[in-house]
């Protein structure tokens, strides 16, 4: 398996992990639904921003979803803490933004640590 079918199988499991649909992930990359589709499904690539913005998005590296041997792994906590994020609103009762749920998921992460 090559590393382009690795990325491909990754997202989409990570996708389907954290409940996502791929109409949800699309607006989260800010691409087309279709076109997602179309990468998930091989009969697109996906371009080196949308890699870099997919391992933002699932809180993991670039060399992870390409299968690399060195690379971070995901555990529950990280799942766990996606999940309860997804339901997070801010002060004003509007959904965090992206940046606001990844400062809050590393400081949530920070409490699980050693």
């Amino acid at each position: 398996m090559n590393s382009e079918e690795i990325l491909r199988k990754n997202v989409t499991r990570l996708r389907e992990q954290r409940g996502w649909s791929i109409q949800e992930l699309a607006s989260r990359l800010n691409i087309d639904r279709t076109y997602l589709s179309k990468s998930e499904n091989g009969k697109r690539s996906f371009k080196v921003i949308e890699v870099n913005r997919l391992a933002e998005l699932f809180g993991v590296s670039v060399d992870y979803l390409l299968g690399r041997p060195e690379s971070d792994k995901i555990d529950q906590v990280d799942l766990d803490l996606e999940k309860a994020l997804d339901n997070a609103h801010s002060f004003s009762g509007k959904p965090l933004s992206d940046h606001d749920r990844k400062v809050a998921k590393d400081v949530l992460r920070s409490l699980f640590q050693d």
